[in-house]
Formats: C-alpha cells, sequence, structure tokens
C-alpha cells in the first residue's frame, strides 16, 4: 500500500503553471526541467531566441514554448504573464539556473490546494551555490522571494536591476522549502553577467537622484519583508554613503559580521566578487557616467546613452 500511494504522490499534478525565461542556457536548463516535470500541470518556456541546444533539450519536456525579442528581464517576465496561455491556479517564476528541491514539491503538493482564498502569494528561501559550494553566510541564506503567487495577482515590478513580484492584494505566506540557484556557466560568463548588473543597477541608483524613469516598484520598508528592507536600507543608508568607499563597509559587514569567512575558499571568491568587486563596478560606472555628464555638458541620460547605448528615453516610453 504505501508503494501505491508513493507512486500516486508521484504523478499527482497540482494546478501549477511554471514559466522559466531562457537564453542559451544549455548547460543549466534540463536540471531545470527536471525539477518541475511531471508535477506542474504546465510548463511556459519564454525564449530570446536561442542559438544554442536550448530548445531542443527544452522539447523533451514541454512544447509550451514561446519567443520573444529581449529587453530586460522585467519586460520579459511580464510579456510572458501578460500573453502566455495560463489556466492554472497558481504561477511560478523559476530562473533557468534554478532547480525546485524535492522537499518543496512535497510542500507545495501537500499545502497548495489548502491555502484559504485570501493567500495570494508564496514566499521561497533560495539557496545559492557558486563553484559547487553552498554559500551559507554572508547574509546569503535565506534569500526569500516571492516566486508562487495565483493566476492574475501579481507581476515583476519595473526596474532594470534586483526585480521582484509585486502581489496586487491578498495575504503572503513563507514556505519551509527551498529552491536552489547552481548556475553551471564558467567565471567567465559570470562576470560577464555581473558586469552587465552593474550597468543596470548604476541606472537604478543613479534614477533615485534624478528621476529620470518611473518604476512600479515594491515598496520600501523597513519593518516590511526581507526584500523590502533590503531596499529600504539601500536606498536610505547605501546610496548616500561615498562612492567607492561604501563597497569596503559592505564587503566587511558580509565577510566578518554576517561571518561570510565561513564559506571557505569558495566563500571567499563569491564575498570578494559579488559584494565587493560587483559593488565597487557600479560606483566606477556610476562616476564614469556623472564625470561625462559633467565634462561634456550633456545630461545623465545622454551619458548613459553614450557611454552603454542604452536609450532610456525610448524605453521610459515603451513602459
Amino acid at each position: 500500500m504505501k508503494n501505491k500511494n508513493e507512486h500516486k504522490n508521484k504523478d499527482h499534478k497540482i494546478p501549477l503553471s511554471v514559466v522559466i525565461l531562457t537564453f542559451n542556457e544549455e548547460k543549466n536548463i534540463e536540471a531545470c526541467l527536471k525539477s518541475v516535470h511531471g508535477w506542474a500541470e504546465r510548463i511556459f518556456i519564454v525564449d530570446s531566441f536561442s542559438t544554442d541546444n536550448t530548445l531542443e533539450i527544452v522539447a523533451r519536456y514541454t512544447k509550451d514554448v514561446y519567443q520573444n525579442t529581449w529587453k530586460n528581464y522585467e519586460s520579459q517576465l511580464n510579456w510572458g504573464l501578460q500573453n502566455l496561455p495560463i489556466n492554472t491556479q497558481w504561477v511560478m517564476r523559476l530562473d533557468s539556473d534554478e532547480t525546485v528541491t524535492q522537499e518543496l514539491r512535497d510542500e507545495l503538493s501537500e499545502r497548495l490546494d489548502k491555502l484559504d482564498n485570501d493567500t495570494t502569494g508564496l514566499y521561497v528561501p533560495r539557496k545559492v551555490y557558486f563553484l559547487g559550494k553552498w554559500i551559507k553566510y554572508g547574509g546569503y541564506y535565506p534569500i526569500w522571494l516571492l516566486r508562487i503567487w495565483r493566476n492574475g495577482m501579481a507581476h515583476c515590478e519595473k526596474r532594470w536591476m534586483d526585480e521582484h513580484m509585486k502581489v496586487s492584494e491578498g495575504n503572503l505566506i513563507f514556505l519551509k522549502n527551498d529552491i536552489i540557484d547552481d548556475n553551471k556557466k564558467n567565471l567567465h560568463w559570470w562576470t560577464g553577467k555581473h558586469n552587465d548588473y552593474a550597468t543596470r543597477e548604476a541606472i537604478d541608483i543613479l534614477n533615485l537622484s534624478y528621476k529620470f524613469l518611473e518604476y512600479d516598484s515594491v515598496d520600501a520598508e523597513l519593518s516590511g519583508s526581507q526584500e523590502k528592507r533590503k531596499r529600504w536600507i539601500k536606498e536610505n543608508f547605501y546610496v548616500k554613503m561615498p562612492l567607492f568607499v561604501r563597497p569596503f563597509f559592505y564587503f566587511i559587514y558580509r565577510y566578518i559580521f554576517k561571518l561570510g569567512f565561513l564559506d571557505g575558499k569558495e566563500g571567499l571568491i563569491w564575498h570578494i566578487l559579488q559584494g565587493f568587486w560587483y559593488r565597487f563596478l557600479v560606483d566606477v560606472k556610476i562616476y564614469e557616467i556623472k564625470k561625462k555628464s559633467n565634462s561634456e555638458g550633456i545630461g545623465i541620460l545622454d551619458s548613459i546613452r553614450e557611454l552603454y547605448g542604452i536609450d532610456l528615453q525610448k524605453k521610459g516610453k515603451e513602459n
């Protein structure tokens, strides 16, 4: 009898659609799809014209594949939520380098159908792995992310970096079990990605002062959720510190006071690259944009366009 019940639970699909964005993710996508295949009712892929074997791998797991030209993460995800034929009660956002643990699968199978109608969003803890090592310290676990919501009740906030889901109404609850972030691409790719992230974050920080873009953001609240609290600290404390000084303080806070040194050799690399180098690069780009603006007598938006080829005036109209 026990074996029959286990087989039944394994084959049981819950009313959940998983939305995954892809572009050249052949190293990561199969593990991601395996973790949701067979129990999530539908899997939707929004691909931005991959040129590797991503779509061949995807075809083994789902036929729900859609193509859309990439602008940024927010616009791609919101395009998917607005255009995909999602007909399930619940929706989950999952990155292509993430996997759902068996424990989270079991928790969702057990709890999702029992939630009251006032519950509209579910926070999930995320474990980040780097060079095969779980980054447990430095304030990096748990990272709480709103990744599951009732169909039609949430959208991705309009920002250039660090985009979160925003639920329109209802109650939010916290699940116990994890999703895993374990990107299999190499360090060359990682640094390139974070170079791009640094440009996007520099734009977000500059926008706090110059207000050249209208954002539909999650509120920054010191007494709110983890994401709201972190954003409040960033906007009311971190960005007001001097350029080039704040990355040193942030790294010391993470590596010493938040015990990042306990993550070992891989943790040392991670906290230096992600907690210092990346933040320092953001400041360098802010400095470069402001210096060009002042020396050439042009606006911040013109400086960003000339330096990085990003026309924010055009994108502002599109949003």
